[in-house]
């Protein structure tokens, strides 16, 4: 798996390491648990609509775990929408790491992991109560699109299309 650029990785703590898992195993399916609950602390009620762990499994998904200095403290999930789209599902950074660059440097390995697996465009969404997330993503080059996925819980979808690196096959 690819790590993230080194735009995204400069603001990111070091000891960061990137590896994609099984989402219905330790640590993975204990960060995905952790991110199910918390949505349902911030929407007042339930988390939206379940993912099945084949969704965010190959070939067509992954549940990409972010460790610092072996201690797993981020995870984000990718899974298809149609040919070439991939949806940004699920990112989550420990409360107790946030605001040193996790989650923009997560952003950027499931971005490189969506161009692996043959996604041009991803796409994700986010709710009214999580601004600093929105941030993020308009930070990092999603644009507004209208609804694209009937979340009735989101507020804001985005979109970016992804520059395949130089001397890289497209």
């Amino acid at each position: 798996m690819h790590e993230p650029s080194p735009d995204r990785a400069e603001h990111a703590p070091a000891g960061l390491t990137f590896s994609a898992e099984d989402p219905t195993r330790e640590p993975a399916a204990a960060l995905l648990a952790a991110m199910s609950a918390e949505l349902v602390e911030i929407n007042r009620g339930p988390a939206g609509r379940p993912l099945s762990p084949e969704e965010l499994s190959p070939p067509t998904g992954t549940y990409v775990v972010v460790r610092l200095d072996g201690d797993p403290v981020a995870g984000g999930g990718l899974r298809r929408l149609t040919e070439g789209v991939g949806e940004i599902k699920r990112m989550y950074v420990r409360p107790d790491v946030r605001g040193r660059g996790i989650a923009a440097a997560l952003l950027g390995a499931l971005e490189a992991s969506a161009l692996e697996m043959g996604y041009r465009v991803v796409r994700l969404d986010t709710g009214p109560r999580q601004p600093h997330a929105q941030r993020l993503y308009e930070r990092s080059g999603y644009r507004s699109v209208p609804d694209y996925n009937g979340n009735r819980l989101a507020s804001f979808w985005g979109e970016k299309e992804l520059e395949v690196p130089p001397g890289r096959p497209g």
